[in-house]
């Protein structure tokens, strides 16, 4: 009957740094296995403080925002030629070069996915401005002479916020526009390329585009700087 996430409390719903989240993982986590006055009690004011932030704007809702998901082309094959040393010194070297591109354009970290992260962005402009940045500076990077190439997807969507997390099907889709880019590449879908402003990119058809789980009727395209 509350307001809120009917969910607030599984580890999911409370994924997020925020200070709700902090509080219903330390509420859930005294007595995981059985339900009690006191952490129902508990789980019940924080609803109460979840669905206030929202109705401020803040926490999950249903907005619309650019979805970049980027990773390395055949990072784990190389991972395991080269060895744990190696490695990490790479994935800090791609840190710090990919995510103050998405800071800068007023981008968000959702996750860091090994090798890669997922991050949102109220303007389309932006997360395709710092994906073709960090790619071009990736490809800058010289570890053990490895030279690492950085691809990335962007999507536009209604994904479901959920905790400090997204779900849903854009952002399985921009998952899949990204795993399917090149080294270097940067793929968008029609939904992101719509919100661009006029002739500010070179946008290029991927007639032959298919991914498991993306939608058919799917339109992608090759973003590139003008």
């Amino acid at each position: 009957m509350l307001p809120g996430d009917p969910e607030l409390g599984d580890p999911l719903s409370t994924a997020g740094n925020d200070p709700s989240h902090l509080l219903a993982r330390r509420v859930s986590e005294t007595a995981p296995e059985r339900e009690s006055v006191t952490r129902e009690l508990g789980l019940g004011l924080l609803q109460v403080w979840q669905a206030v932030s929202e109705a401020q704007g803040r926490g999950r809702g249903d907005e619309e925002v650019a979805i970049l998901f980027t990773d390395l082309v055949d990072f784990s094959s190389w991972a395991l030629e080269v060895g744990d040393e190696a490695v990490i010194e790479l994935l800090r070297h791609v840190g710090v070069t990919v995510e103050p591109e998405i800071s800068a354009r007023g981008g968000q970290v959702v996750k860091r996915l090994g090798d890669g992260l997922m991050a949102v962005f109220d303007d389309t402009r932006g997360a395709l401005d710092a994906a073709l940045e960090a790619c071009r500076k990736v490809a800058k990077i010289d570890v053990a002479g490895h030279r690492p190439a950085l691809r990335a997807g962007v999507h536009h969507g209604r994904p479901r916020k959920l905790g400090g997390d997204y779900l849903g099907v854009d952002v399985n889709i921009a998952a899949r526009v990204a795993a399917a880019a090149s080294g270097g590449e940067v793929l968008i879908t029609e939904a992101a390329g719509t919100r661009l402003p006029a002739g500010a990119f070179d946008l290029r058809p991927k007639r032959r585009f298919k991914a498991k789980g993306a939608p058919k009727d799917l339109q992608v395209f090759a973003a590139m700087q003008r």
